[in-house]
């Protein structure tokens, strides 16, 4: 009798282990779930960034050209009347 008692306690006790790896390896998979995603954000983010800052490099070379452009129709208008 006490021979099934100790075979009992003993698949108890494998069985509560077996529970805490399972649980040890889900938590495991959910932390480098949750770091893929955070860098899938942060990759995101960087390309978003860099995008950004073609559109206002593309803008401000927009905007030189205009002034550029004006200066120059000004200074030909002037030169003309003179």
């Amino acid at each position: 009798m006490q021979a099934i008692k100790e075979k009992l306690h003993e698949m108890g006790e494998m069985q509560k282990a077996k529970a805490e790896a399972k649980a040890e390896e889900k938590a495991e998979k959910d932390l480098a779930k949750a770091r893929m995603n955070i860098a899938h954000e942060v990759r995101k983010a960087k390309e978003a960034e860099a995008e950004m800052d073609m559109h206002v490099a593309k803008a401000g070379n927009m905007a030189k050209r205009e002034v550029d452009k004006h200066a120059s129709e000004t200074h030909n208008r002037n030169a003309n009347h003179s």
